[in-house]
């Protein structure tokens, strides 16, 4: 028998307290630092070599080599050699790494509204139009917002 606590479609601000496992707290430990996050900016502008990358972010030399190869190691860039001699390489976003531009593309446009007083730059669609982040549900098409999900426990 499960314990009821612990069962689907129980609130999860009722569940006993303790560290949660989650997805989110697993991201974090992957992306959850400044300059991770400006790295993969720069290399999703199409910055690939490590001192522009550095001259980009500000970030100190030592830093952005421990967060790359973090980021590395975690499978959201990878680098390819560009040069044999002396050895150098150039760094590129993997799968995974493109698979956050939707995420990154959220975090600014909530920059935009909410950390600075006037955005640096917009962001414009293919079709000319400034781009716009909004979440939809795929089942029926409405607005995903705090007010319309809620978290529950997934089956095991």
């Amino acid at each position: 028998m499960t314990d009821p606590e612990l069962r689907p479609g129980v609130r999860m601000a009722d569940l006993p307290l303790g560290v949660r496992p989650c997805s989110l707290a697993a991201a974090l430990d992957v992306l959850g630092e400044r300059w991770s996050l400006l790295a993969l900016r720069e290399i999703g502008y199409g910055v690939r070599r490590f001192a522009r990358i550095a001259g980009y972010t500000g970030a100190s030399r030592d830093i952005l080599a421990d967060r790359l190869r973090k980021l590395e190691a975690a499978g959201v860039i990878e680098r390819r050699l560009y040069s044999e001699h002396p050895p150098r390489h150039e760094y590129h976003l993997t799968e995974a790494g493109r698979e956050l531009f939707p995420v990154m593309l959220a975090l600014s446009q909530w920059g935009d509204r909410w950390a600075v007083d006037s955005p640096a730059l917009v962001r414009r669609h293919s079709c000319g139009e400034p781009v716009q982040v909004d979440l939809v549900c795929h089942h029926c098409g409405r607005p995903v917002t705090h007010d319309t999900v809620h978290a529950e426990l997934a089956d095991a």
